[in-house]
């Protein structure tokens, strides 16, 4: 089986942190990338948790250099996408990675220039698929991420996904 490579952003970061899934997500079998820029985007309780993974292998901290600061900005991006995201994109552009992600923007961009994304509901599919959470114990974490997480209340597309889970995980 082919090692997904990601690269994540803060709002999966907080997300998972939030729900107490860090650990569940570096069991699950990926090469895990994020930059200095979406670290710093972190409370420091949740830095020091990444800089542990970082510390064991488990997560790859990318810190940008000059000339990566140069293609970034030789890159077209929406004007509303920040400067973190765009982070995200260039490394996962370089290392041919996915971006995980829940932020629409940073998603679309990711579309447009063909790079693969997913976000917290792909996560959660992967959990159960390798058995990391029962169904029960991810659709309970999936219903606390909706009722936590305003993102995932208002957008009628992942509403019928996330329900879609949760018949699915009954």
């Amino acid at each position: 089986m082919k090692i997904i490579i990601a690269v994540t952003d803060a709002c999966i970061f907080i997300d998972l942190h939030d729900l107490g899934l860090t650990d569940s997500f570096f069991n699950l079998d990926f090469e895990i990338h994020t930059t200095t820029a979406v670290l710093y985007e972190l409370y420091n309780e949740q830095q020091q948790i990444l800089r542990a993974y970082q510390s064991v292998n488990r997560l790859t901290i990318h810190n940008l250099q000059e000339q990566d600061f140069i293609e970034i900005h030789l890159q077209e991006y929406p004007k509303s996408l920040s400067e973190t995201d765009k982070s995200v994109l260039h490394v996962a552009n370089k290392l041919n990675a996915c971006v995980l992600s829940s932020d629409k923007t940073l998603r679309n961009c990711a579309k447009n220039k063909e790079i693969e994304y997913h976000g917290m509901i792909w996560i959660f599919d992967k959990f159960v698929e390798i058995s990391i959470l029962t169904k029960k114990e991810a659709a309970t974490k999936l219903k606390r991420l909706i009722a936590t997480n305003f993102i995932y209340q208002n957008n009628p597309q992942l509403v019928d996904e996330i329900e879609k889970r949760l018949k699915l995980w009954k």
